[in-house]
Parts: C-alpha cells; structure tokens; sequence
C-alpha cells in the first residue's frame, strides 16, 4: 500500500496495485485490504482499499464527511443507506455518496460481500 497524506510529499504516480499482492487484514467484521492513500496531481488526497464484509455485517455506524466517496461491489451484495434511504445493489454496482449525506454499507446476504472504496478529497475541501 501506498500512504503518504503529508502536503509535501510527492504525488502519486501510475502504477498497477496487483490484488494478489495486497495484504489482507481480518477485522471484526471481515477483512480490509488497503490500495493506497496520498495526494495526486489534483487531489489533496485519494484513499482506496476494499473491503469483505461477512453475512450480515456492517462496516460502521453510518456516518457523514466531506469527501465524496464511491463504493463499487465486487462481489456479494451490498445494502447502502443513504440519507435513511436503503438501496441493495449486487456485482459490477456503484453506490456514490456525496458530501455530507449520512451513510451507511451493510451485507443483507448470506454469503461474503466485498466492495472497492474509493474516496475523493479535493485540494480546496472545507470540513
């Protein structure tokens, strides 16, 4: 994983990340599995990982924030409330949530989901 959030840090650059290679970490709900998270050419900042979560899980409490935020399922199902508003959604979707609308992923399945995150921190983001 690449992470390096200090402003004077080099942006990132192209590259692969190979999901063969990325670690996978256990959580009390599943397993995250961290891309990178640093500044680019544009962004203040841009933050992706994926995460499994298991039957019936929730990755938090839903919550709100600044940045924008884009959930694409892998594999599984996923059920996101945006806004006290549920949508299910299956393989190949994509939930976005912007900025500072309460969300919130779960798994109603009965087998693993795992969803991609990519969350988008703009240069002029105000809190």
């Amino acid at each position: 994983m690449i992470s390096d959030k200090s402003p004077a840090a080099l942006p990132l650059v192209s590259t692969v990340f190979d999901w063969t290679k990325l670690p996978a970490t256990t959580t009390k709900v599943g397993e995250l599995r961290p891309y990178f998270d640093a500044a680019t050419r544009t962004l203040a900042r841009l933050e992706s990982h994926v995460t499994t979560l298991n039957p019936g899980e929730i990755s938090h409490a839903a919550h709100t924030h600044a940045d924008e935020e884009l959930v694409i399922v892998r594999e599984g199902t996923g059920e996101a409330t945006v806004n006290g508003v549920p949508h299910t959604a299956g393989p190949g979707s994509v939930f976005f949530f912007a900025s500072h609308d309460l969300h919130g992923l779960r798994n109603p399945g009965a087998v693993r989901a795992s969803y991609h995150i990519i969350r988008i921190f703009p240069r002029d983001l105000a809190p």
